[in-house]
């Protein structure tokens, strides 16, 4: 049966911040939910770009030379090879669109970052 896919009503179920969840796979990537607040950290993804969507409250991207402000209904795609450090002051709800091949962590040891059969379990 075909259905439609409600992000931010999958993304209202997420517990844990950080923690993605792949709700869809269009051609060779991913779409993901996740819930975030505070910083995640400095990293790169040196192949790959990321696409960032705000579906609720809003979040920074700081990067090396700025910082772009995300509000609910906005979309910054990071190049491959940037450095940026996602972060929210509240609860915000993001969706991603990702390459199958990106690291959560990207090229850094995050203690935060999760891999990628846990971002392919149901919410929660």
């Amino acid at each position: 049966m075909l259905s439609a896919i409600d992000p931010a009503a999958i993304g209202a179920t997420l517990e844990e911040t950080w923690s993605p969840r792949v709700v869809a796979e269009l051609d060779d990537s991913y779409v993901k939910v996740a819930r975030i607040q505070g910083s995640f950290g400095w990293h790169s993804h040196p192949a790959e770009d990321e696409l960032f969507l705000v579906l609720r409250g809003c979040m920074r991207l700081e990067m090396e030379h700025g910082t772009v402000e995300l509000k609910q209904g906005e979309l910054f795609v990071v190049p491959k090879g940037a450095r940026h450090a996602p972060s929210a002051d509240a609860d915000c709800l993001i969706l991603l669109i990702e390459k199958k091949t990106t690291l959560h962590g990207g090229d850094t040891d995050n203690p935060r970052a999760r891999s990628i059969a846990s971002q392919l379990q149901g919410p929660g």
